[in-house]
């Protein structure tokens, strides 16, 4: 079993860990040792045993208000996900509809009209327009 020093908040500790487990052991020293620096930063000297409480309590608390984010997360993901499925069973029935309802009716032509009748049209109603204008200013 491997044994490590690590330093937290300027002092040494030997620690002992399973074989392969030392990046793990040394980052959470090192996470533990952040926590010490601002615990002494802001209290001063304190027996170890003290300081390894408090910068324990603190990393707890950091750790609790992750799992509260996560917690959360993962409640905006469920309904996201809810909503999502949601949307693909609309989805996936309009294009039902859309399909029933290309196989019970045959395609329809589509009537072009050529240009010449919608110009003519236009011209037809410009007229009646002013025909109504010249009218009304006749009544008035």
């Amino acid at each position: 079993m491997p044994e490590l020093d690590i330093e937290i908040g300027g002092r040494t500790f030997a620690v002992a860990c399973q074989e392969g487990e030392e990046p793990f052991l040394e980052s959470a020293a090192r996470m533990l040792d952040t926590e010490a620096a601002v615990v002494l930063g802001q209290i001063g000297r304190m027996p170890p045993e003290r300081m390894l409480l408090m910068a324990g309590l603190m990393l707890a608390d950091k750790t609790a208000g992750l799992e509260e984010d996560l917690g959360r997360m993962q409640s905006e993901i469920e309904a996201m996900q809810s909503a999502l499925t949601a949307a693909q069973n609309r989805l996936d029935d309009r294009a039902r509809r859309i399909a029933e309802l290309e196989e019970a009716a045959p395609p329809a032509e589509i009537a072009v009209i050529p240009a010449q009748v919608t110009d003519g049209l236009a011209e037809l109603a410009a007229r009646a327009e002013a025909m109504a204008d010249t009218l009304d200013r006749a009544r008035g």
